[in-house]
């Protein structure tokens, strides 16, 4: 089999670099910074597979300048800033992680979502201030014990951050807009509510949906006044599911009575309008926030296993077989079944 050219996009495991050096020639970043989209296609012009990450967008006009493309191999879930219909009428094959975020995703909510409720930073930021001499009657949060706590979106991360919240003690209400069978529910301990029912009665709110037209900003001003007075908002899915500025205003006000966030609307590439910058809002709110910069899949051995997985797909294609996680169907000029799941972030 004639070598081709992979071109890794963002920096990865040396494990993953050395399979795919085996058998083909690897042009990898080895920066902790990514590429430009000028940079990426400066190097991918004559590439036939790119392994692609979050900072990177995979549009028309790029695949135009890499015309020996075969397999854009994303190392991710949701793939909202990558042009999958661009995708097959290129007859290049467009893959995603599908499984292996989820579980450190979860994970990482429930701890956000504790350490929002119950004032961890705060508490260490007064411990290191050298004030701190013994308990004192402060700090008093919320715990997840008797909340209800309302998730919205029940793909494969609010099933699993549900799994993960059922020993808490807390009544799990959720809103999607397919729904889970009635013996589902039951196993799952969950109850089903329209959203601005759930938005209404939850003391945290979390967002386990990835980013489309319908969901942009589906927390703003309108829907955060509908809030329970004092709740607490996670967004662990995309940054643009809420208006940063509402979220400010909100916290300001007291309508919101915390957020926290591992994702945030600058790292949407996939919107033009998208602002380049946290609101410093936001930033300044240290008592109600907690933030985290992208640690969602940020397990070494999941990370490793994802970029494995993203290896797998390139490998298989360019041996002339069908990659298994694609999301589409450029033989056929169609879309994979996997693209009909719901992609969560």
């Amino acid at each position: 089999m004639a070598r081709c050219r992979i071109v890794v996009t963002n920096r990865v495991h040396d494990e993953v670099i050395s399979r795919l050096a085996q058998a083909h020639d690897v042009i990898a970043n080895e920066s902790d910074c990514p590429w430009s989209a000028d940079e990426v296609v400066a190097r991918a012009r004559d590439a036939d597979a790119i392994m692609a990450f979050m900072p990177d967008r995979i549009t028309a006009d790029m695949l135009d300048a890499c015309p020996k493309l075969r397999i854009i191999a994303g190392a991710l879930k949701g793939y909202d800033n990558f042009d999958r219909t661009a995708c097959t009428e290129h007859g290049v094959w467009l893959t995603i992680v599908p499984d292996l975020l989820t579980d450190p995703t979860a994970e990482l909510t429930v701890g956000m979502m504790i350490a929002l409720g119950r004032n961890l930073l705060p508490g260490d930021r007064y411990v290191r201030s050298g004030e701190f001499a013994g308990w004192r009657p402060r700090f008093y949060g919320t715990g997840l014990a008797g909340s209800t706590i309302g998730i919205v979106g029940m793909g494969a991360v609010g099933r699993a951050v549900s799994q993960r919240l059922s020993g808490f003690r807390a009544r799990l209400v959720y809103a999607d807009r397919r729904g889970l069978s009635a013996a589902e529910e039951d196993e799952m301990g969950l109850q089903h509510l329209p959203i601005n029912d759930l938005l209404k009665v939850s003391d945290f709110v979390v967002l386990a949906l990835h980013l489309t037209a319908e969901t942009l900003h589906l927390l703003n001003a309108e829907t955060i006044g509908q809030m329970k007075p004092g709740a607490f908002l996670i967004n662990p899915g995309r940054g643009s599911l809420v208006d940063e500025g509402a979220v400010a205003d909100a916290l300001k006000s007291g309508e919101l009575g915390g957020y926290t966030a591992d994702v945030f609307e600058m790292e949407d590439w996939a919107r033009n309008d998208r602002p380049l910058a946290i609101d410093n809002r936001l930033l300044q709110a240290t008592d109600r926030t907690v933030f985290s910069p992208h640690l969602g899949s940020a397990v070494r051995q999941a990370r490793l296993d994802i970029e494995m997985s993203a290896a797998t797909n390139i490998l298989a294609c360019l041996a002339g077989e069908r990659p298994p996680d694609a999301v589409n169907r450029p033989d056929t000029g169609g879309v994979s079944e996997k693209a009909t799941e719901d992609q969560n972030a």
